[in-house]
């Protein structure tokens, strides 16, 4: 493989007109296809083969009402002072809102709150609601403000108005945070380069590559069914691992100028080696997030498969446009000094004196102090590591999971508004009522007997009457709880009602089914517990064989997952800790502390598996070539960060930083997934595989290194150090300096 990537860094350094020109014919097809596609869809909610769904589609099938695409929203009023929503004055107040309304664009039907019999026992408080011909992105800038406008002249004549539902606007992020986590990057890349070209390039080839990623999302998104929420996720991945591709390809290239060799060389050999780790360690990251498909939830999937394209496109702009930009400044991506010695301008006295006095006290870089310092002491700092890691980790121990809904938002939206009003005045249950359908022949008669049974069970407000379709052979019954929809006794309840309903269909031959908020988080959080065991083999194992192919180990791999699963738990922690238990919310943002998403910990494990990877693999694969090459085990765990700590180090605050960004996010699960993330790599990259990597590997010596022969002998020599190159073209030059040999000690 590094041969062929080799020959594909040096056609691409020569030929960098001809690479740039293609890469933007793509990102031109890709925006011209985008431009012209639909609006991405809204987010949607699918579990397949759980008895939710089934219920779900089973209503769609035979109520087709019940499936119509359009958006909606709830409006909630409340007369102030505790006065009645009742009174005369009041109810035309009301109406004339509603009526208001109903002229808006884009409106199908109002239903004011007296119309729809939903007024609180009370007196007090009511609610009406508006359905919409088009979906939630398809709703115009008008209606918008036609429906602010009803909010707005509510308030004005003194009534308390709330509202819910998909037609809302959605709140506009801050957009800043994204800005600052570039910002960062461009920094931490002039600081590693000290360059403002280098700098620049990884930054320039990161938004290419995302280009191409999301405008292909938006072209394909109303035919794969991709929503907003998935480009953002591809967004933040694609600028993450786009920037920390380039700045290893590049920072090879560097050092082979350093070495002494021809600008081509160089470029072909920093793709070949560099180049070939970039190619394995996207190959995991696209394995973890592929195989999100394993779990069998299309939302899941989605995100994952637009992730790992991204990521695919990261890599392949990585291999050519990255070397391609090489070519048109093979010089200025050097450091000011190396650039004289490039151009073969003679050093002026003072120059000299002081690169003599650098010379004389030249020491060892802070890598390479590091990882002598580590395998001086292995036994304590691997001690040290695992148990704060193991300490981060004991939150994860009170992991509470649930899906998002308006009550879960932060306080001063008027969705978590408008929830409260209907809890207060409706009951907590009323906002996750559970839905019973009945489906036979003798629909009829069942429904009746369903209707009593549930009503006589524990913890049940009200059953509504069965509403039966135009054939006569499905019912719906509306049930409304007593407790609200994340507390566990409607959890209870909703089990109860499930044996209920197999008693029932034994006896008479129907279908019962029984579906709603709470039934679905039950149904989900069944279908992860299946689908953990088998995603984690899938991509434990793909990964493992990667690994194994890259290294020539079986130990090597295997410390790798372990890891992994270290660095992931004390991530997962840290999530509990502030977005469930509310610490250093303020700091975070984190409007509402509660349970963590349900998708949260398995998207974790597939995305953090990946990146974790990352950083194993251009750390190892520097240390595996220095002992292809014969250096010893310590020696080459000592070259490895001499030559990669720095960049890996510079990568890592790079990743941190763009997922730090996404932290400001309005949506909940991004700003869970943004926190996530870059915690995770802080984990990952500084204590687990620059600290823990370098002890384990002093600990297990040459052993580390080993495979059994006949496995050996099967697994096909990809050639990731490019031992193969020695006899490439101009690969015997003469070098300029001798290369700087490990240090063991301080």
């Amino acid at each position: 493989m590094a041969t062929f990537l080799y020959k594909l860094g040096r056609f691409s350094f020569r030929r960098r007109g001809t690479t740039l020109l293609l890469w933007l014919v793509v990102l031109i097809g890709a925006g011209v296809a985008a431009a012209s596609a639909p609006p991405l869809p809204a987010d949607t909610f699918t579990m397949p083969g759980t008895e939710t769904q089934k219920t779900y589609d089973l209503l769609r099938e035979r109520f087709p009402e019940f499936s119509a695409d359009g958006a909606e929203a709830r409006i909630v009023v409340r007369a102030p002072g505790g006065a009645k929503i009742t009174d005369p004055a009041r109810k035309a107040e009301v109406k004339a809102l509603f009526a208001d309304l109903a002229k808006s664009p884009q409106v199908d039907q109002v239903v004011d709150p007296f119309t729809g019999q939903a007024v609180s026992k009370d007196g007090t408080t009511a609610y009406g609601s508006v359905a919409y011909e088009v979906g939630p992105t398809q709703i115009s800038q008008q209606a918008h403000d036609a429906l602010l406008d009803t909010a707005r002249d509510g308030r004005a004549v003194g009534l308390v108005v709330e509202m819910s539902g998909d037609a809302l606007p959605p709140e506009g992020s801050m957009g800043s945070g994204e800005a600052i986590g570039i910002l960062v990057s461009a920094i931490v890349l002039l600081i590693t380069f000290g360059s403002l070209v280098a700098a620049g390039m990884p930054l320039l080839t990161a938004f290419i590559g995302v280009a191409v990623g999301i405008c292909g999302i938006v072209a394909l998104g109303s035919t794969l069914g991709l929503s907003s929420t998935t480009s953002t996720l591809a967004l933040m991945l694609g600028l993450a691992v786009g920037i920390d591709y380039a700045l290893f390809i590049i920072s090879r290239y560097r050092s082979e100028i350093d070495e002494g060799r021809e600008r081509t060389e160089a470029a072909g050999r920093a793709v070949g080696t560099a180049g070939s780790a970039v190619v394995f360690a996207g190959l995991t990251v696209f394995v973890a997030l592929g195989g999100l498909a394993v779990v069998n939830v299309p939302m899941l999937t989605k995100m994952g498969l637009a992730g790992a394209g991204t990521v695919a496109v990261a890599v392949i702009v990585a291999l050519t446009l990255v070397p391609a930009l090489l070519g048109f400044a093979p010089v200025k991506v050097l450091r000011r000094r190396d650039r004289a010695a490039q151009y073969g301008k003679p050093l002026s006295a003072r120059q000299q004196r002081k690169a003599a006095k650098q010379a004389g006290r030249q020491k060892p870089n802070l890598g390479t102090r590091w990882a002598g310092f580590v395998l001086r002491r292995p036994v304590t700092v691997l001690i040290i590591g695992v148990v704060g890691l193991g300490t981060a980790a004991v939150p994860a121990a009170s992991l509470q999971l649930g899906l998002p809904s308006e009550g879960t938002m932060a306080p001063h939206t008027t969705q978590r508004k408008a929830y409260d009003m209907l809890t207060e005045s409706f009951g907590p249950g009323f906002n996750g009522p559970l839905t019973v359908v009945v489906e036979g022949r003798d629909a009829k008669s069942t429904a009746a007997t369903v209707r009593s049974d549930v009503a006589a069970q524990k913890g049940i407000v009200s059953v509504s009457p069965p509403s039966f379709n135009k054939a006569g052979n499905t019912a719906i019954l509306n049930v409304v709880p007593a407790t609200g929809p994340s507390d566990t006794k409607t959890e209870t309840l909703v089990r109860d009602l499930r044996r209920l309903a197999d008693g029932i269909e034994g006896k008479t031959g129907a279908a019962v089914l029984v579906a709603g908020q709470t039934a679905m988080f039950l149904d989900f959080s069944q279908t992860l517990d299946k689908a953990l065991l088998p995603y984690l083999a899938v991509v434990v194992g793909l990964a493992f064989l990667l690994l194994m192919l890259a290294f020539r180990s079986i130990l090597v791999p295997l410390k790798a997952a372990l890891g992994f699963l270290l660095s992931v738990t004390a991530a997962l922690g840290a999530v509990v800790a502030v977005f469930q238990w509310g610490w250093l919310s303020e700091v975070f943002g984190v409007d509402q502390p509660g349970p963590v998403m349900s998708t949260m910990p398995i998207f974790m494990i597939g995305v953090v598996f990946g990146l974790a990877m990352d950083y194993e693999v251009f750390l190892v694969t520097r240390m595996h070539e220095a002992y292809a090459y014969g250096a010893s085990t310590r020696e080459a765990v000592v070259t490895g960060y001499q030559y990669g700590g720095r960049v890996v180090g510079a990568a890592a605050l790079i990743m941190m930083s763009v997922f730090s960004g996404f932290i400001v996010e309005d949506n909940d699960f991004i700003q869970m997934i943004g926190f996530g993330l870059a915690i995770a790599v802080l984990f990952d990259a500084f204590v687990v595989r620059m600290t823990l990597v370098p002890a384990l590997f002093a600990l297990l010596g040459d052993k580390a290194w080993w495979m059994p022969r006949w496995l050996d002998r099967l697994l096909p020599n990809m050639d990731v150090e490019g031992k193969n190159l020695s006899g490439a073209a101009g690969a015997d030059r003469p070098s300029r300096r001798r290369a700087p040999q490990p240090h063991l000690t301080d």
